[in-house]
């Protein structure tokens, strides 16, 4: 007995296009002309309304990726490719776990179906093109960085423990967008601070550190000695551990300036804007995932400038 599962998805609360009933109905008829006179169980996986093709936190499409990996099905079969999938890399990410388990794939609409020689060569060429979406997209983003790179301003976001983000003028800048054209723009620059209290604070964390050479020692003695994040919270290991790896304490001298280069980073600014007088400043150091936690890149990715200010 094949066991089909079926995907449906309308992400809009909208008369336009397919309804969830519609797709179903259409998938199994799809199912009844294709596998007749076979024993078929079906699976329905009704999304709803309301989440896009790019949500992650579609709760269906989510469980019926983790069934597949228990592999509770044969057949993932929905009625187009758009209700799945909004870029060739989503989907070549979903073919490539489906295909570790050994599921089969059919999109009605698209006629797509793994099962098939042609499918299959289909799944391969979608492959080789979601690598090259993923590099133009890697590299747009690292042109933009390069470019912010040349501000060296502080980008937003939760300041570091000892510093606080301040306006100080308006700037002219060049970002690279999706059609990968340059484009000029205009943005309130910040930088970063001090607040002297706080660098205190990071500067016996720092050399305590280098007493203690233990995180979890470290920890014990900011707890005792009653030292508090922004947050009025108490450090953790993980905590003490981004302070002592962060760049942005670190001065920007000639010693600094050669670890950078040794380690394979890109350096932006030039060997002797590393004067020992301002602060370095690191972009790409990591990605926002929607819905997820933000993820370090590998230091190998960062690109460094000195800081302004």
């Amino acid at each position: 007995m094949k066991v089909i599962a079926i995907y449906s998805r309308k992400s809009k609360a909208t008369d336009k296009g397919e309804s969830i009933e519609t797709q179903i109905k259409l998938c199994k008829e799809y199912i009844n002309k294709n596998y007749y006179g076979q024993e078929i169980k079906t699976l329905i996986y009704d999304e709803g309304e309301g989440f896009s093709g790019a949500d992650s936190q579609r709760k269906k499409f989510n469980e019926i990726i983790n069934d597949a990996k228990q592999n509770k099905y044969d057949i993932f079969i929905c009625y187009r490719l758009d209700r799945v999938a909004r870029s060739v890399a989503d989907f070549s990410d979903l073919i490539e776990e489906l295909n570790k388990n050994g599921i089969s794939f059919i999109s009605v609409k698209e006629q797509f179906d793994t099962s098939t020689p042609m499918g299959r060569a289909m799944m391969y060429i979608a492959s080789v093109f979601a690598q090259l979406e993923r590099e133009i997209t890697a590299e747009r983003i690292r042109d933009n960085m390069r470019e912010l790179a040349k501000t060296g301003r502080w980008l937003g976001g939760t300041t570091p423990t000892g510093y606080v983000s301040e306006g100080y003028k308006l700037l002219s800048y060049k970002e690279i967008n999706e059609n990968n054209e340059v484009e000029q723009k205009v943005k309130k620059a910040y930088m970063l601070k001090q607040i002297e209290k706080e660098i205190i604070m990071i500067k016996i964390i720092g050399h305590k550190f280098l007493d203690l050479k233990s995180l979890t020692s470290l920890e014990t003695y900011t707890i005792n000695n009653g030292m508090c994040t922004k947050n009025n919270k108490y450090f953790t290991r993980f905590a003490l551990k981004n302070i002592l790896t962060n760049p942005v304490y670190a001065i920007n001298d000639i010693d600094m300036y050669n670890y950078f280069v040794e380690q394979g980073i890109e350096v932006f600014s030039k060997k002797e804007d590393f004067d020992g007088k301002h602060g370095i400043m690191v972009y790409n150091k990591t990605r926002q995932c929607k819905h997820r936690a933000t993820k370090r890149n590998d230091m190998k990715d960062w690109i460094i400038a000195v800081r302004k200010a």
